[in-house]
């Protein structure tokens, strides 16, 4: 059994929002329902606006459309692996600063270090803690932030510059 593609859900809770009072979107990309299954109960609760992709094409397309926060993604995926998927994130100028955590069973120091390669923020390795998960995303989702602040004050530092505030 599948889950449903790009299944919107409220994770509940209070919307701690990113950007314009907005909740964070994650994204679960993993063709394992018990897996989704897990990683939405241990969003639950959050203020996330949680989503889901089956497959690597499945997440590209909803990534895409949806411009997650975060992406939490499976590395073993029908279509396009989660390796391939990221790389073709980081090419994309308009999916760059998405925050990837890669979740998968592999636990070679190969695997992540094909995932570091492949552009990944974070990794970690089945089975998943909850407290680490959330301390993950809440990293990357931080990060995010801080990113998008320092790109605002370089504009502005570089519009003053121009004389055009």
């Amino acid at each position: 059994m599948q889950p449903e593609e790009g299944k919107k859900r409220a994770a509940g809770g209070s919307k701690s929002g990113s950007g314009e009072g907005s909740a964070p979107r994650i994204l679960i990309a993993d063709d394992d329902l018990q897996s989704v299954e897990l990683l939405e109960a241990y969003l639950a609760d959050t203020g996330y606006e949680v989503r889901t992709a089956t497959d690597g094409e499945a997440t590209l397309r909803e990534t895409q459309q949806w411009q997650p926060d975060v992406i939490l993604l499976d590395i073993m995926m029908p279509k396009i692996s989660g390796f391939e998927v990221c790389k073709r994130l980081r090419a994309n100028s308009s999916s760059r600063s998405i925050g990837i955590l890669m979740i998968t069973a592999l636990d070679q120091s190969s695997d992540v270090e094909r995932a570091v390669e492949a552009g990944t923020d974070d990794f970690l390795t089945k089975p998943i803690n909850k407290t680490e998960l959330l301390l993950r995303v809440r990293s990357l989702l931080k990060s995010r932030q801080n990113q998008s602040n320092l790109d605002r004050a370089l504009a502005y530092i570089e519009a003053v510059e121009r004389g055009e505030k």
